[in-house]
Order: C-alpha cells, then sequence, then structure tokens
C-alpha cells in the first residue's frame, strides 16, 4: 500500500505562553506526538490525530482546538446548523430537543438540519453491506475520525477492515445542502452547512476529508462556544415549532453503544477510550480469528458525549442523552429517508497509511538509522519516565537519530556518567 505522507492541517493548537512544560500531556497522547523541548510542547504533525487528550488533560489550558468563527456564517447566503446530539446533553431538564433547535434558528442560522438523520442513514447502508457478507471481519465503524486516524498511524494492517462509509455528519451535510438548493434555489457554493462539534477531529476533516475527495461541511464550530450563545437564546423563545424528525436510535449515536443498539444483529462489540481502543487493535492484529462481527470504537470515553469541546460532564450528558431518546421515541415519528444514494455514501476516496517512521529517502542509509535507534535504545534504561522530554526511551532514541534530542537529556544515563567522572576525579 503506497503511504500517504502529505502534510495534514490539524485543529488541536498549542499556546506556548500558557505552557508550563509539564508531562500531562506527553503521558497522555496516544500516538506519542508530544515531546518537551526548552520547558514547553512540542506537538509532532506527522504524528497527531487529533483526538484531543492532550486537551482534555492539560491543567494549565495551553492545547485549544482551532474551530471556525461564528462571524464565518456572514460569507455564506443562507446558513445550516447541523447539530450533533451531543449537543442535547449539554442541557439541564431539556424535554424536547425542539427547543434547541428553535434556539439555533434564534441566533442566526437560516435552517437546521439533525445529525441524527445521517446516523439513521448510515445504520441502513451499514445493515445492507453486513448483510452482503464482502466486508473484512471485525468491520470497523467509520464514525470517529480520531480512531480512523489512529489506525492510519499505528494499525495499518487494519485499514481494510474499516467500514467504506462517510460519517454520519458529512451524510447529514450532504443532504442539508441538497435539500437547501431545492428550497432557496441557490447554488451551493451560497450555502453554508455548519456542524456544531464536540470533536477536535472533526474540524480536521473538514480540512482533510476521510475517504471523500472534499468535505460537505462549510465549518465547524466548537459546542461550547454555540452553547453560550444558546443559553440566553433559549428564555427568549416565544414559540416552538416541531422541527426535529430524528429518531430514538439517530440520537443515540452520542454515546457508547449506541451505533451498535441501532445496528442490533451480529456479534458486535463496543469499545470506548483511546487506551482501550489501542488494546484491542493491539489484539486484533495478534489473533486475526477473533470471533467479532463488527467493532464500534469511539475515542473519547462514553463516546462523543465527553468530546474535548463540550461543556457538560460526560456521564451526566450521557444520562441525558439516554432520557432524550426515550422521549424522542415516545413522540413515534414517522422515519423519513434522507435523499442519498448508497454511492454517495459510500467512500470515493481510500484511506492510506501515514508512515511515520520515515528515516531516509536512501533505503541503506534508512536502515543505519534504524540500527542506530536499536543500539541507543539498549543504552538507555529503557523505564519511559518522560524525564528527558520524550514519552518512552524508544521515542528518545529515535529522536536522537532524527536530530531532535541528545542522549544527555536522558537523566538517569546523564547521573551515571557524572557518578563516573566524579569516581575518576577521586
Amino acid at each position: 500500500m503506497e503511504p500517504n505522507n502529505t502534510p495534514l492541517s490539524h485543529s488541536v493548537t498549542l499556546d506556548k505562553a500558557k505552557c508550563k512544560g509539564c508531562t500531562a500531556c506527553l503521558k497522555r497522547c496516544p500516538t506519542e506526538a508530544i515531546r518537551i523541548r526548552d520547558g514547553k510542547a512540542k506537538i509532532l504533525q506527522d504524528l497527531c490525530i487529533d483526538c484531543g487528550e492532550c486537551i482534555k488533560v492539560c491543567p494549565y489550558h495551553a492545547k485549544q482546538a482551532a474551530t471556525d468563527p461564528f462571524e464565518d456564517l456572514q460569507k455564506y447566503k443562507y446558513n445550516i446548523a447541523v447539530p450533533a446530539p451531543t449537543l442535547y446533553g449539554q442541557f439541564h431538564n431539556l424535554k424536547d430537543i425542539d427547543y434547541v433547535l428553535n434556539g439555533l434558528l434564534a441566533i442566526g442560522f437560516d435552517d437546521v438540519y439533525e445529525a441524527a438523520k445521517g446516523t439513521e442513514a448510515i445504520t441502513d447502508l451499514t445493515l445492507k453491506l453486513l448483510a452482503e457478507g464482502k466486508l473484512e471481519k471485525p468491520v470497523i465503524n467509520s464514525a470517529c475520525p480520531a480512531v480512523i486516524r489512529l489506525i492510519s498511524v499505528r494499525f495499518p494492517s487494519l485499514i481494510s477492515h474499516i467500514l467504506p462509509v462517510v460519517a454520519p455528519v458529512e451524510a447529514a451535510a450532504m443532504a442539508a445542502r441538497k435539500e437547501a438548493v431545492e428550497k432557496t434555489g441557490l447554488s451551493p457554493e451560497d450555502i453554508g452547512v455548519f456542524f456544531i462539534s464536540p470533536c477536535a477531529a472533526k474540524a480536521t476533516t473538514v480540512q482533510n476529508p476521510l475517504g471523500l475527495k472534499a468535505s460537505p461541511i462549510s465549518g465547524v464550530l466548537s459546542m461550547k462556544s454555540v452553547y453560550m450563545k444558546l443559553l440566553p437564546a433559549l428564555g427568549k423563545l416565544s414559540e416552538i415549532k416541531p422541527i426535529s424528525t430524528s429518531s430514538l436510535e439517530g440520537i443515540s449515536w452520542a454515546r457508547i453503544g449506541g451505533e451498535i443498539k441501532a445496528l442490533s444483529r451480529g456479534k458486535c462489540l463496543s469499545v470506548d477510550g483511546i487506551d482501550n481502543i489501542i488494546s484491542l487493535f493491539e489484539e486484533i492484529e495478534d489473533d486475526e480469528n477473533l470471533d467479532i462481527d463488527f467493532i464500534e470504537a469511539l475515542s473519547c470515553t462514553g463516546g462523543c458525549v465527553s468530546g474535548p469541546l463540550t461543556v457538560e460532564n460526560g456521564y451526566v450528558a450521557k444520562m441525558r442523552i439516554v432520557e432524550i431518546a426515550k422521549a424522542q421515541g415516545k413522540k413515534d415519528l414517522p422515519r423519513t429517508p434522507i435523499d442519498l444514494t448508497d454511492e454517495e455514501l459510500t467512500w470515493s476516496e481510500p484511506i492510506k497509511y501515514r508512515n511515520n517512521m520515515y528515516l531516509d529517502e536512501d533505503f541503506a542509509v534508512a536502515m543505519q538509522k534504524l540500527e542506530q535507534i536499536e543500539t541507543i535504545y539498549r543504552d538507555l534504561p529503557q523505564i519511559d519516565c518522560g524525564s528527558c522530554g520524550s514519552p518512552t526511551c524508544k521515542c528518545l532514541a529515535e529522536d536522537i537519530v532524527r536530530g531532535y534530542a541528545d542522549e544527555i537529556e536522558c537523566i538517569h544515563n546523564l547521573r551515571k556518567r557524572l557518578q563516573s567522572l566524579q569516581q575518576e576525579a577521586e
């Protein structure tokens, strides 16, 4: 498989002025993409998957997610909000999601299209593909962009297992723009489709689409920023129009297990939390005969309800989503399929692995460097303390060979050297 080494834009950014050089992010990063150099964190762009784990754990709020400003709505003649179902779980005592949808209209959007409608379409297509029996098992869901990036960076052998369909929000964005063109007569370029996201990784996929040549999403708004605008607006609503047409199953995708519940077939497994996902994927690589048909993998613990751009505690939001989904189910709304073909919902571009072990264009030189890494690693203490500014001793060996660090940065080896010099002096 040909690797993809084109530079990626990233939504996770570092504010060096706030960074204190602690190792909280260094130890938490699932792809070992962070180093501490000169007292500040440094993000290695070719390894970052924008999962947002560093945002969650940084005690100084030095890690941030770069999303689009609300002012970007002014670029378009007609703007559509596509709220992730997670948004509903941010509000206390919310009984009807139509309050939130009407609130979005009140703060400046011309229309609302629920992302949950996209989940319904993806569920239907997934069931069809699983029934055909042509997918490589275990099939891994494609809803979480951080998981797909993780696979492309750390588990390239599992790329063929990824469900080759667009994420629900892309499906919703396509349908929203298509309906708006028919409704307004405007050209597609005049219509802004904005996803209200709990997730930093989703902001990255607009610039670096997964499975598509171009993203159907115009911009990604932070759920926190939209929440702050919605709070005062909800109290001023004089009329609540019935807007929502999404199902219980569609809303349930916001929490771990929601996608599996919607599928309701085969030997399915839900796994949340990036560390748990890595552990499972390692086991799949070691044992190809695991008796699993489908894996729902979401990088945030509890699912999207715990995304780094949310306001509410993830466990509280998860509880609320369960209740909101039940209330939505009691409405017994007729299922209205979105106007997209299976071809439109299927990947048009393959996912390629990212060769993060690239050492040199010359194969012979690359092999020499690889031997150097092994030699240096054998001389390191191999305790992965992180004091050197690299997450593991193996990473430090790689950093030394790449010219990012020096052997003297290992404090354990430095201590031994100083003790040796002291003994020689005596």
